[in-house]
């Protein structure tokens, strides 16, 4: 693996870097009032973030990304390799709330638009994908239900049932990001087709437009506290004798947890890059917060513990930078399949290990860090979820755990 960022990679950073300086920066205040503006359109996105999408495209910074596997510069995305996309999202990490999304590249919206490109037909590539892509509509994934342990998707107790030319959905989601936001159209719900079929091929994937009769978005959910209404929120949602078209299915009939890995694989990987960003963004608060406060006659940064916070953190954000990056490469190298160790070893390592970068930083800023004026409580939250989103860490442990002692027996 060569370590340097390639011109193109660099040539992106450079120019990223830039628009972040000049345009998401100075536009986080703004999100913060328009978050607050009583007459905001309920859990709509702030206009902000559309401002920075015009730039964004204007400059060729969108949908970055879509792999080379999906796209071709000027199909999707700018056709980069997940290598080349790693420190990309990492810059992103860094405005989490306005980075992402103003470059198109937010979850759930991302893997949802490369589950369509991967498995979705060329109707539902029409009539969804191509909209997702230009971000005129945002969409959500429906998988996480309250009822069963969904670290455990052949849990999942929905139903999809079979009914002449058109399934019938039935069944209680929960945590479903971004489906509190009016403009996100559709869902992607994973249920279960067949009960009786072996365990990884009972569940199929469907697509059910917002304003199908029988969906109801009952409450948004909150995240420690945090209605996250700055990317859409998460929803509990209810789906009572919902039929679409049979053309909804997406893939075929008990491919649905196939391509729920599918999804979950990038996925994983993509907070893994932003959360690295996160990291860097809590020392530099940390850094210069210890730099201009004063305790005990001395300026924080003088003092031996914080001393160790910061050293600690530069050294662990670096093994996890070099850590992510090697994933990256081994899934352009040898497939999502054959970089599964080094995936599920960055979801585990990595939302901890930002956990305690973030709460370091949070302890240096004393009460200011768990306050509304910096954002690293918000941060924090969100971090921490991660360590619970697309499995939580002693799923992941435990199939880890065997992969390594499946060499010895």
């Amino acid at each position: 693996m060569d370590f340097a960022y390639d011109a193109r990679t660099e040539e992106l950073r450079e120019q990223l870097l830039a628009f972040m300086a000049e345009h998401v920066y100075p536009a986080e205040p703004v999100l913060a009032q328009h978050l607050t503006d009583p007459a905001r359109r309920p859990w709509s996105i702030p206009p902000v973030v559309a401002e920075l999408q015009a730039e964004a495209r204007k400059q060729g910074l969108w949908n970055l990304f879509f792999v080379d596997k999906h796209s071709t510069p000027g199909d999707h995305g700018a056709g980069l390799t997940n290598l080349q996309y790693a420190p990309l999202a990492e810059i992103t990490g860094r405005s989490i709330q306005l980075a992402p999304p103003a470059l198109n590249c937010a979850a759930p919206d991302t893997g949802n638009m490369e589950l369509l490109a991967q498995f979705g037909s060329a109707e539902q590539k029409e009539r969804w994908l191509r909209p997702l892509l230009d971000a005129e509509i945002r969409s959500a994934f429906a998988m996480t239900e309250p009822e069963v342990a969904s670290s455990d998707a052949t849990n999942i107790a929905t139903r999809i049932e079979r009914d002449g030319d058109e399934y019938l959905v039935n069944g209680r989601k929960w945590y479903i990001t971004g489906a509190m936001n009016p403009d996100c159209k559709l869902f992607i719900v994973m249920g279960k087709t067949d009960p009786d079929a072996a365990p990884h091929r009972q569940q199929s994937m469907v697509i059910v437009p917002r304003d199908t009769p029988g969906v109801t978005v009952r409450r948004g959910m909150t995240v420690f506290g945090y209605d996250d209404a700055d990317h859409g929120g998460h929803a509990e949602v209810l789906f009572e004798d919902v039929r679409v078209p049979v053309e909804n299915l997406i893939g075929e009939e008990g491919g649905g947890f196939a391509i729920a890995q599918a999804r979950l694989g990038p996925g994983r990987i993509h907070h893994c890059m932003r959360a690295i960003g996160i990291a860097e963004r809590a020392l530099e608060l940390m850094c210069r917060r210890a730099s201009e406060r004063v305790a005990f006659g001395r300026p924080l940064a003088e003092q031996g513990v914080v001393q160790d916070w910061i050293a600690e953190s530069r050294v662990r954000i670096e093994q996890l930078r070099l850590l992510v990056l090697k994933t990256a490469w081994l899934m352009d190298t040898v497939g999502n399949r054959g970089a599964h160790t080094e995936i599920q070893a960055i979801k585990i390592a990595t939302p901890r290990t930002v956990e305690w970068i973030l709460d370091k930083a949070v302890q240096a800023h004393g009460a200011a860090g768990v306050s509304q004026d910096t954002p690293l409580a918000q941060l924090w939250a969100g971090n921490r979820t991660l360590r619970l989103a697309d499995g939580p860490d002693e799923v992941h442990k435990r199939s880890l755990a065997r992969r390594e002692l499946k060499q010895y027996r």
